[in-house]
């Protein structure tokens, strides 16, 4: 194909410094779930919460995301400001995120089960309610970095690289967790270390906030004076703007695909813990030592260093699409060979599968993101309108839903086991039943989510004559 296609003479590659700070923002912003997920399990294991009970700890928080994501995307979208559209509400973001991720964690085992649900759910909403305000303009402002098919893939690749080092780091909270040299009970680590992350993770949260300035799809609308339009005015340009993002045909199928894959191996995600504690260990979380924290912070670095510039590069050469469905296959053959990777007598055989079994969560936002920007343009040539954090607040939003159906479906699923979080030895049934798991839920997401995605139409083609309709247009208007 050839590489003057719709080439666009306002395609400015984006400087490398721009990229990393948006790059650390991406850090925070995959640190703080990821510690989330590790933190939850001394709810269920340290505290001993009914899992049901935890599942509506994550079903709640994303049913109010529902509403609040939305309209945190259509007001980054209309802000106007000295300091542009999303950088005061990364900021503003970044601060409450960080103090609600802090209280989050200041439990103990001596309050009643009840309380410490009410008070770990009503922070949960304000961490949740924060996360809103920084993630969804600071996404948006990644969608706006590049108008060139192939620079915006590598943007999310930088981005993408950095922010896999929170995987990388997490699973090293479960040795500072659960030594007793550390601490006494994983509910103190809990309370502790939550200081440590939420303080550098708003540092680095607050980077893109400061540094992130650099734009190259803007028309200058945003520095034009704001119109005051009527509440209903706004209420109705508001709900239009969702319906028709959500009409958009590409945007559905990467949406969908994104809640099918990442739903179903977030499901499945804290069960290698479990796996490696109960199945390979016998319940011994010393015996276990760091083979948990092992399994995660490997599988990261193959993201790193395999994943993410192998994804990076085939998108480059056969298409965003097709790396999508190659990469995720590959996944597939991994998640199959953790059955014998899963071993009590050769523990080492669980990192064979994890070079394959990385392409799956680890290459999927950098396709899906640069897909989302790409089709903005689209967007915008059809409505004549830019909706950079409507599009990132919705895909985010299909996120965050997909993560709280997890965290419900993890409930169900270690109930329906017969999870005994007060013995160390679980029965036959219940190993069986969060192995066969592990490996099917993502494989069976996963293969839904290729399909849904084999119709998808917005090639580099298309979307190179799309930049340069929007170019010519854009090129009238300011000759007019």
């Amino acid at each position: 194909m050839s590489q003057n296609i719709g080439q666009s003479p306002t395609q400015n590659p984006i400087p490398l410094d721009q990229k990393i700070a948006f790059g650390i923002g991406m850090l925070a912003n995959q640190m703080f779930p990821a510690a989330l997920g590790i933190f939850m399990m001394t709810v269920i294991v340290g505290l001993g919460m009914n899992p049901l009970l935890v599942s509506l700890i994550f079903g709640i928080p994303k049913a109010i995301d529902a509403i609040t994501d939305p309209l945190m995307g259509y007001i980054s979208d209309h802000t106007v400001s000295r300091w542009g559209k999303r950088r005061p509400y990364v900021f503003i973001g970044a601060l409450i995120s960080g103090l609600s991720f802090v209280m989050m964690w200041q439990l103990s085992a001596d309050n009643s089960e009840m309380y410490t649900f009410y008070y770990f759910l009503s922070w949960c909403c304000v961490f949740w309610l924060g996360m809103t305000v920084f993630s969804i303009p600071y996404v948006a402002m990644g969608y706006e970095m590049s108008s060139d098919y192939h620079e915006r893939t590598r943007l999310m690749a930088v981005a993408q690289w950095i922010g896999q080092w929170a995987w990388v780091i997490a699973p090293w909270f479960w040795v500072v967790l659960y030594d007793p040299n550390w601490f006494e009970s994983s509910t103190e680590g809990a309370r502790v270390l939550s200081l440590w992350v939420a303080g550098i993770c708003t540092v680095l949260a607050l980077v893109p906030a400061f540094f992130c300035t650099f734009t190259n799809t803007g028309d200058g609308s945003s520095e034009q004076a704001p119109k005051k339009p009527s509440l209903r005015d706004t209420m109705v340009d508001f709900f239009k703007g969702i319906a028709i993002t959500f009409r958009n045909r590409p945007f559905r199928k990467i949406c969908i695909a994104t809640f099918l894959i990442f739903n179903a191996f977030q499901t499945i995600a804290g069960f290698s813990f479990l796996i490696v504690v109960f199945y390979m260990n016998d319940g011994s979380t010393a015996q276990a030592g760091l083979w948990p924290t092992l399994f995660g912070s490997v599988g990261a670095l193959f993201t790193c260093f395999l994943v993410i510039p192998v994804v990076n590069y085939c998108a480059q050469q056969y298409g965003k699409k097709a790396t999508f469905i190659y990469s995720q296959s590959v996944s597939l053959l991994g998640y199959a060979l953790l059955w014998w990777g899963f071993s009590p007598e050769n523990p080492w055989m669980m990192f064979i599968p994890l070079p394959l079994f990385s392409f799956g969560i680890g290459g999927l936002f950098t396709i899906m993101m640069s897909m989302t920007a790409d089709i903005c343009d689209m967007d915008e040539l059809e409505t004549g309108q830019r909706r950079e954090g409507i599009f990132g607040a919705i895909y985010w939003w299909m996120v965050k839903l997909g993560a709280a159906v997890a965290g419900i479906a993890t409930g169900v699923i270690l109930s329906l086991s017969g999870l005994d979080q007060s013995v160390q030895v679980q029965s036959e049934e219940t190993l069986l039943w969060l192995r066969l798991s592990y490996i099917i839920i993502p494989s069976v997401g996963t293969l839904i989510a290729i399909l849904v995605m084999r119709t998808y139409d917005l090639d580099e083609q298309r979307a190179k004559e799309i930049r340069a309709q929007l170019d010519v247009r854009r090129a009238e208007k300011l000759a007019s």
